[in-house]
């Protein structure tokens, strides 16, 4: 079973993920995950912590010569931020709208919000990338790849320079923006996934990892919210047969059905809401003396969509990653691939 969990508040002095199920014999090195950290960091409205943080990942554990060795891989990133913020993280009560700020700190009877805010920082996906890095470099071994692609930003659509001006015009206006994200994975084999429960559909399991990314509010796959207002007859990507292959000319579906991978390319578009805190703040009330305030200005973007393509392309590896293990299994990645093999050598028996 693949799995992972993080560590670390956002001006803590690191962050870490232990991943646990990667098989052993994969060819890992830091530079393998460091090429996606680097991705992370960069575009336009990126707020100032961005000129600090390096994302220096380190393997502590899992990992001998190069190469994984079926132990829980450890990884580490220093908070070069942190020291900066031992003197002024101070308590404050003024919950952001649009942020967990308010219902955290009533969940757990906190009256300081910064203990639910730096646990609730975006700084957290620095750790789903490093996994991310390391779950495409498994499932690269079967032929997938992920790439992703910019489709909105604020009302901008498609054009790279129209989307820089909506940044900017935000910047300007001390506001933020969100936007829409389209994530592809390609050469995804038939059959992974299951039709047999709700919690072993590919569709739902992706939908609940993309959905936990900070600020997406929204998911589709395929044509999603097109295809709810066409006839049936218009949606359902048709089947042809050639060569021994099973194949569409259409993916309107975006790769899956019923749950399972059906070969063609697996399309996500991700909903990435505004960001909440803003340069004019917005009104809140204050939690400790009731009264009616403004929100907590804290640093931050101003848009993340420019650089946030890479962890939602992390989040989809993940799940491919871990879904492809459940059906292919293995302790070794030579296991893993002649099982693969195998199984895509039967597909022309059927």
């Amino acid at each position: 079973m693949l799995r992972y969990l993080t560590a670390g508040e956002s001006h803590g002095s690191h962050e870490i993920a232990i991943l646990e199920g990667i098989p052993a014999n994969l060819d890992l090195k830091e530079s393998d995950i460091q090429k996606d950290l680097d991705r992370r960091r960069g575009g336009i409205g990126r707020g100032g912590r961005g000129h600090i943080e390096k994302d220096q990942v380190k393997i502590i554990s899992g990992v001998r010569l190069g190469k994984t060795i079926g132990s829980p891989i450890a990884l580490l990133i220093e908070n070069l931020d942190s020291v900066n913020w031992q003197s002024k993280v101070t308590s404050n009560s003024n919950p952001r709208p649009g942020h967990v700020d308010l219902a955290g700190s009533l969940k757990y009877h906190f009256s300081d919000i910064r203990n639910v805010l730096e646990r609730a920082s975006a700084r957290e996906t620095v750790m789903r990338v490093a996994v991310g890095a390391i779950c495409r470099k498994l499932i690269s071994i079967l032929g997938m790849e992920i790439t992703s692609r910019i489709i909105q930003i604020g009302s901008a659509r498609h054009t790279p320079k129209l989307m820089d001006e909506e940044i900017l015009k935000a910047i300007k206006n001390k506001d933020s923006l969100g936007g829409v994200i389209e994530i592809i994975a390609h050469n995804v084999p038939v059959g992974l996934g299951s039709h047999v429960h709700y919690d072993r559909k590919l569709d739902g399991i992706l939908a609940q990892h993309l959905m936990s990314i900070p600020s997406v509010k929204a998911l589709e796959i395929g044509d999603g919210f097109k295809n709810a207002g066409k006839y049936g007859s218009d949606v359902q990507d048709e089947i042809f047969y050639e060569s021994h292959h099973f194949f569409r000319k259409t993916n309107r579906l975006g790769g899956i059905e019923g749950g399972i991978s059906n070969g063609e390319d697996i399309i996500c578009r991700v909903y990435h809401k505004p960001l909440s805190t803003l340069g004019r703040p917005l009104n809140t009330v204050d939690i400790k003396t009731k009264k009616q305030s403004k929100a907590l200005i804290e640093r931050s973007d101003v848009c993340v969509i420019p650089r946030a393509g890479v962890i939602s392309e992390a989040t989809v590896a993940f799940v491919l990653a871990q879904t492809a293990l459940e059906k292919f299994g293995g302790d070794t990645t030579t296991e893993f691939m002649r099982n693969y093999e195998g199984y895509i050598n039967t597909l022309t028996t059927i």
